[in-house]
């Protein structure tokens, strides 16, 4: 697998609390197939042979049942620092994962987690950007110039600012809220270069609803992957509807962690 840039997605888990019902769920929604961890409460999950995410039975009840991204770096030590420098907080400090490479969690000034990743033998996705795979994350937020803030110190990001249309409720934004896309530093930011997004967490949601990262995985059909989680035991937190760049739906799985699915404009019929 090649290396990931620095500062881009390179990997995304879920934590559950069944791991084997999560296996189910997956391979009937995306096609999915697992290898059991060497000795390991965990999956890896495969799409056409390729990696692509895990599924991790919880260690603790009390975990959020979630699914997370990691972001890439060369130097997870400095990367740390600066997380702490910029007002985030080091949730889980870096600890090796045997010579696969090593791991770390931290948070942004609003609360939403997200995970480091300095590569060793497992750079992360095998595929990405394809049907059954990682496409997309974005970060919900209540404190938007905090949180712009913060990733433009630790990661370099650079932004372009657009106003979306509103959606059908379920993932935080509505009509007419600022999103920012974010590209790595040295690129020209713009939609050829962007890897993910801070979207603003409007007054019409609970203020009990945290900050969040939600991760997208590319589908062929928007629509019938919705219905296919429903009837996988899986629920809608938003109906299929259209953005600028194709089709999606935010969706849960049958143990409640919430993602999203995205019918790129290029998929569509």
């Amino acid at each position: 697998m090649a290396a990931f840039a620095p500062s881009t997605p390179c990997w995304v888990d879920v934590q559950l609390s069944d791991l084997e019902a999560g296996k189910r769920f997956y391979g009937g929604l995306f096609g999915w197939t697992f290898r059991a961890g060497d000795g390991m409460p965990f999956a890896d999950a495969y799409s056409d042979g390729e990696l692509v995410a895990a599924l991790a039975a919880k260690q603790d009840g009390r975990m959020p049942t979630a699914w997370g991204v990691y972001f890439s770096t060369n130097d997870i030590l400095a990367t740390v620092a600066l997380v702490r420098e910029a007002g985030g907080q080091v949730i889980t400090d870096p600890v090796r994962a045997g010579g696969a490479g090593i791991l770390a969690q931290a948070a942004d000034p609003g609360g939403a987690v997200f995970g480091l990743w300095q590569a060793g033998e497992r750079t992360g996705f095998g595929k990405h950007d394809a049907p059954g795979s990682f496409c997309w994350t974005e970060v919900y937020t209540r404190q938007p110039e905090r949180v712009d803030a913060f990733y433009e110190e630790v990661f370099g990001f650079r932004g372009t600012d657009l106003t979306l249309p509103g959606e059908p409720g379920g993932s935080g934004h509505s009509a007419g809220t600022d999103f920012r896309m974010w590209s790595p530093a040295g690129t020209e930011p713009g939609d050829d270069t962007a890897i993910g997004g801070r979207a603003v967490i409007t007054d019409a949601f609970p203020e009990m609803l945290p900050s969040y990262f939600l991760s997208y995985f590319a589908v062929a059909d928007c629509d019938r992957t919705a219905g296919t989680a429903v009837h996988l035991g899986g629920r809608i937190s938003a109906p299929p509807f259209d953005i600028p760049y194709g089709r999606m739906a935010v969706l849960q799985d049958d143990q409640g962690a919430v993602f999203a699915v995205l019918q790129p404009s290029g998929l569509l019929p």
